[in-house]
């Protein structure tokens, strides 16, 4: 099988992709949540005109002419508004996010007064228009503030609860069932023997599932034996993707892809034009709604990251119903010039860097060795070489997919 190009390879994966079913949850478990319906605003903020300073009400036509001495007729504070009006020669003593008392029209700030027992004198008379927040200010009663797709992160949410909402329509966050295959593994935190490793892999994939708003479940790891390998592949049928890692080559001693055929999976591809991460396969299980999408990654830590981060992380973040598109690239200048590529599309481990003049470039590892795993988790960034790319001078600019997350 040739080696297909990696935007042909994440087009198949995608297609079809669409958002799982929404469910209602309370305002307090929906971070990260994706939403499924616009959100409009219950009611109007502020509610009322309010006044944005401690100082006193006054109506402007009184402050004219300065100075002048007014007599205070009562007070306003937040939560605990003046009920009666302010007349003529009038001021109530206001306080911050306190109600404007009907009839006064501006407030005096306190360090422009003094007070001598109910009577104030005015020696300043600037009414600054920003002193009053005016109802409606914010938003209006049935604004749409908040559009379908809308990721709820932090600022969203806080907006959502000011706008009257206690529980929101979100879509449900994709089951990702990641399984490490191989006899050589073991679990982090037990002693590896003398022919054996640590599976790492799954732990990075389950970051990079939560980040892209799906929801991560091991399987633990796989031994080298058709049984096994079905076992597990049948404990995580139920998930909206399958992720296996190890095995991913089609050759004579590859065992995941005769257990997936076996499973039920239809193998769409399994080697891809890029480095790292050749060797990978994509296919699906099921039809129509009830479709399971299969990512076999490679083995390899580094590979299998790569992989997950231009592969998995899009496909999560659509069935996840996000509007954003985390597999678009976008362009920094490099700090350093770089070799020409060959013919597979490279994805280069890097860090993004302040430069002289304030602005931002991009630096990639000196070892791009895909067996090294801490140059990838120094790298905030991937550079993004097209297959046959020609060598660049610092300063030329080029793709660079986020690994800030």
């Amino acid at each position: 099988m040739a080696l297909l190009p990696v935007n042909e390879a994440l087009a198949r994966i995608l297609e079809g992709a669409a958002p799982r079913a929404s469910e209602t949850v309370d305002l307090l478990v929906a971070a990260g949540r994706v939403l499924a319906s616009e959100l409009s605003a219950k009611l109007t903020q502020p509610p009322f005109d309010a006044s944005a300073m401690d100082g006193y009400a006054v109506r402007d036509v009184d402050v004219a002419r300065l100075p002048v001495s007014l007599i205070v007729v009562g007070e306003a504070a937040a939560g605990r508004g003046f009920g009666g009006r302010v007349g003529a020669g009038e001021a109530v003593r206001i306080f911050t996010g306190a109600p404007l008392p009907s009839g006064a029209n501006a407030i005096v700030i306190q360090e422009n007064v003094t007070r001598d027992g109910d009577r104030i004198t005015v020696t300043d008379g600037t009414t600054d228009a920003g002193h009053v927040r005016a109802k409606g200010g914010d938003f209006a009663d049935g604004d749409v503030l908040l559009v379908r797709g809308r990721r709820l992160d932090a600022r969203a949410l806080t907006l959502a609860a000011a706008m009257g909402h206690a529980r929101l329509e979100v879509y449900r966050k994709p089951v990702v069932a990641i399984l490490a295959t191989g006899d050589e593994l073991v679990p982090p935190g037990t002693p590896p023997g003398p022919d054996q490793i640590v599976s790492s892999n799954p732990i990075g994939l389950a970051a990079m599932v939560s980040a892209a708003g799906g929801e991560p479940r091991l399987l633990g790891i796989a031994a080298d034996r058709p049984e096994d390998l079905a076992a597990k592949i049948r404990a995580g049928a139920d998930a909206d993707i399958l992720v296996t890692i190890g095995g991913a080559s089609i050759g004579d001693h590859d065992l995941v892809a005769p257990a997936l055929r076996s499973a039920g999976v239809l193998l769409d591809f399994w080697k891809i034009a890029m480095r790292p991460g050749k060797p990978m396969m994509f296919g699906r299980k099921g039809g129509n709604e009830g479709v399971q999408r299969v990512l076999g990654l490679p083995g390899n830590p580094v590979s299998s990251l790569i992989c997950g981060r231009v592969f998995l992380m899009p496909l999560v973040a659509r069935l996840a119903g996000r509007a954003d598109d985390v597999a678009q690239a976008a362009m920094l200048p490099l700090a350093v010039a770089i070799e020409a590529n060959g013919p597979r599309q490279h994805y280069m481990r890097a860090r993004r860097e302040i430069t002289a003049d304030g602005g931002w470039c991009v630096r990639p590892a000196a070892s791009q060795d895909s067996s090294l795993m801490s140059p990838l988790a120094d790298a905030d960034c991937l550079i993004v070489r097209t297959s046959g790319a020609t060598a660049a001078e610092a300063g030329t600019h080029v793709a660079i997919l986020d690994l800030d997350f």
